[in-house]
């Protein structure tokens, strides 16, 4: 952004000031574009007036006879209005009684891990050096990787990782997983004031640890939830998992009124470090960081007033029909036998598509009608009139005020800057939950909002928009309505201590003076 060739020079003479300017670089287009939505998003209200200026004025006319008349009229006809009358309640009370229930965020925790987790470039340099598995080609691939990724120097990695040697094992994942979640629901308890009994519908996602009993269990044992709770365990889902769960949280709280819903997202690093020499899973290696969220959403009337947001709309796109999109994101075993996640060279050509479905499934419910209009003029020109035009993108920053964005890598949110017009300013919040935590899957979006809140962005009104991508493919949204504006002075998060610091500057190439 910023960045141009100058097409010429401008020399100023006497001949040239006689000119008329060039009003195509002279009008700021987008305030013309600007002022085309705001025309058309109020064009409904610029047509009332006339209509309430005219009905104004017959009211004015009206005489107290004329009044009279009319309740004579109503008088007479006394059944008419009765059923007429009744007629209106009953539509009324049917449709207040079959719209859907309203969904409230009331609060959610990102975990922060200790600072002994935490873990450089250089220091996971080090750990895939000791680990004596590792060629030098790939070693030093995984340094170009690591130096392109992103990241900044304080991601966390779980014990396990960074014990030498490395001790991957299933107690040290439960380990883990209990440290993540734990952490995270016991800031959301003590945050909202809610207790663990009166939750009644439980949602945890976590890709690939998935043990016996599951995670949803050690949270009903841990916690000593009610023994009618409806708890579910997702896995295998990938990194867009999380909105999965906020969105089978909303069916559920649509069918189970007055009841809390807890929502836990999280990736387990401890059993899938990938100790093979196989390059498309040694990337996983690079990006991914240990990190978790717990989000209480409900559907109770009483919790509008103290929830931050409501949730406006969820949309996911699947499309694991297609073998190509199936097999992108593929976790196998390598030829000596080690498992790992293999990521596709067709990976970024996938997500386009997968987001292209889904925004084409939410541009109609978020989009103002002015973007709509435009959108539609051009299809119409280019597929009835064969007109050799570009297809309209949509501006999605007239529908939304903040972006989050699953931070996957720099390459997945360089490309969704540049196909969805966004500013730095809008990206922001996923650039630097990459550079600050890494990628640390589903949860990745609510430390992006977290950061959000801790800028002191939020205001009463703004719609934020949650997108994420995972295996399978799949491609999912969430629109969220703030609900009031979020005071980050009040706010408990992993960013309120150094958010001061932020944003940072982070290099296309950050050098790293290691020795393989």
């Amino acid at each position: 952004m910023g960045e141009g060739e100058a097409v010429g020079k401008i020399s100023v003479n006497a001949e040239q000031k006689n000119k008329l300017p060039n009003f195509q670089q002279s009008v700021r287009l987008k305030y013309v574009k600007l002022g085309y939505h705001y025309l058309i998003s109020h064009g409904m209200y610029l047509l009332l007036v006339p209509f309430l200026g005219v009905s104004s004025f017959h009211l004015t006319t009206l005489e107290s006879k004329d009044l009279i008349q009319l309740w004579d009229q109503l008088r007479f006809n006394l059944v008419t209005v009765v059923v007429c009358s009744t007629l209106i309640v009953f539509l009324a009370t049917l449709y207040f009684m079959s719209r859907p229930r309203k969904v409230f965020l009331v609060d959610f925790a990102c975990y922060q891990p200790q600072p002994e987790n935490m873990c450089t470039k250089e220091m996971f340099m080090e750990k895939s050096n000791h680990a004596q598995c590792f060629t030098p080609e790939n070693l030093e691939f995984q340094k170009r990787i690591i130096e392109r990724s992103g990241l900044g120097q304080k991601t966390y990695f779980p014990d396990a990782i960074l014990s030498v040697p490395a001790t991957p094992n299933m107690a040290a994942a439960r380990k883990e997983a209990e440290m993540v979640m734990f952490g995270a629901i016991d800031e959301l308890l003590n945050k909202t004031g809610v207790k663990a009994k009166d939750i009644g519908i439980l949602v945890v996602n976590c890709s690939l640890f998935n043990p016996t009993p599951s995670l949803s269990a050690m949270i009903v044992n841990h916690y000593k939830l009610r023994g009618n709770i409806l708890s579910y365990n997702l896995g295998g889902m990938g990194c867009s998992a999380g909105l999965i769960s906020i969105d089978l949280a909303k069916q559920l709280l649509q069918v189970n009124p007055n009841s809390y819903a807890l929502v836990v997202s999280m990736e387990n690093i401890t059993l899938n470090w990938y100790f093979g020499n196989q390059r498309s899973m040694l990337v996983s290696n690079c990006i991914f960081r240990m990190g978790g969220a717990a989000i209480l959403l409900s559907n109770k009337p009483s919790d509008r007033r103290r929830a931050k947001y409501q949730l406006m709309h969820t949309v996911r796109t699947h499309k694991g029909s297609d073998d190509r999109s199936y097999s992108c994101v593929f976790q196998e075993e390598d030829e000596k036998g080690e498992i790992g996640v293999s990521l596709s060279k067709d990976l970024m050509a996938v997500a386009g598509e997968a987001l292209k479905t889904n925004i084409t499934t939410l541009g109609p419910i978020v989009l103002p009608m002015s973007e709509q209009l435009l959108f539609l003029a051009t299809l119409i020109m280019r597929k009835a009139f064969n007109m050799k035009i570009k297809p309209y993108i949509p501006d999605f920053k007239l529908a939304f005020e903040h972006f989050c964005i699953h931070a996957g890598g720099r390459a997945v949110l360089d490309e969704l800057e540049k196909n969805l017009e966004l500013t730095p300013w809008h990206m922001e919040p996923s650039r630097m939950t990459l550079y600050r935590f890494g990628n640390t899957s589903s949860s990745s979006l609510w430390y992006e909002l977290a950061y959000t809140e801790a800028k002191g962005r939020i205001r009463k009104g703004d719609r934020t928009w949650q997108i994420a991508f995972g295996s399978g493919f799949k491609c999912n949204s969430a629109v969220w309505k703030a609900l009031r504006r979020v005071d980050p002075e009040k706010e408990k998060s992993p960013w309120i201590d150094e958010i001061h610091e932020f944003p940072v500057e982070v290099p296309r190439v950050a050098t790293l003076s290691v020795n393989n």
